[in-house]
């Protein structure tokens, strides 16, 4: 593998520190990472910058799950079954990866942020405050399907804007409030991010010690990034989420479209 050169190295640790704090609060953060790794080396494979944010993501997501853990209530009954079978999912979708070429997961991701964006605002109160109503058995098993099969397969397979759809998904189905929203979904995402690591592990699909070097930045934006989301409420998730959803709509609207 070649060295990395300073310029480029300073990039990729400033992006995995700016990522870890935009998947703290509303996921999203590997559309950061991932392009900033495809960029700086261009000739790294897919498969090798999937497992090598992989490896930054889930120092991150840890962390803020942690810190989630210990300062709100996280709903186990959703949580616990979505982030087993997630590690499982996950791992099959990284079994895949290798076959998605470098352009293939923009348009998918770009028609999947957009809708998300006219979700959230064409209903403005959606996140704001937890509906506990909307908890229902089926609900339950419908959201646990879906982060923990769906979205964590596709995590494995393609990976950026994981952390986002779960959040959303949590609040749509179960009717958590942003904060306990992103809580359950850093647990979820945690587990994603180990099933594929595992097996971009052993395929031979990860940098080493690049991924060891951003970890330690995504943990620092996770920590702070938990820390502000907690203390802010989901009023300030809320906006933080649009705004992602949107530059990145636009960055990846850019790479498709306009870049040569």
């Amino acid at each position: 593998m070649a060295a990395v050169e300073p310029s480029s190295l300073i990039t990729l640790l400033s992006a995995a520190a700016m990522a870890g704090w935009v998947d703290a609060v509303v996921g999203g953060g590997g559309l950061l990472l991932l392009p900033a790794l495809l960029v700086v080396a261009p000739g790294l494979p897919v498969a090798t910058a999937l497992g090598t944010n992989k490896l930054a993501a889930i120092a991150g997501t840890a962390t803020a799950a942690a810190t989630y853990a210990r300062r709100t209530k996280i709903d186990w009954a959703v949580t616990g079954p979505a982030a087993g079978l997630a590690v499982l999912s996950s791992g099959v979708g990284a079994v895949l990866a290798g076959a998605v070429p470098a352009s293939a997961y923009r348009p998918v991701v770009l028609v999947v942020l957009l809708s998300v964006a006219l979700f959230v605002v064409l209903r403005p109160r959606l996140g704001v405050v937890s509906l506990p109503h909307r908890r229902t058995p089926a609900r339950v098993a419908a959201a646990v399907v879906l982060a923990g099969v769906g979205i964590a397969l596709y995590d494995g397979l393609i990976g950026p804007g994981t952390g986002t759809f779960l959040v959303l998904a949590f609040t749509a189905l179960v009717g958590a409030d942003f904060v306990h929203g992103s809580a359950m979904a850093k647990v979820v995402n945690a587990g994603t991010n180990l099933g594929a690591l595992v097996v971009f592990a052993a395929t031979g699909h990860v940098w080493w010690l690049l991924g060891a070097g951003m970890a330690v930045c995504n943990v620092v934006g996770a920590a702070v990034g938990a820390r502000m989301a907690l203390r802010r409420g989901a009023g300030f998730v809320r906006i933080v989420l649009l705004v992602v959803v949107l530059a990145l709509v636009g960055k990846l609207g850019y790479d498709q479209w306009l870049a040569g």
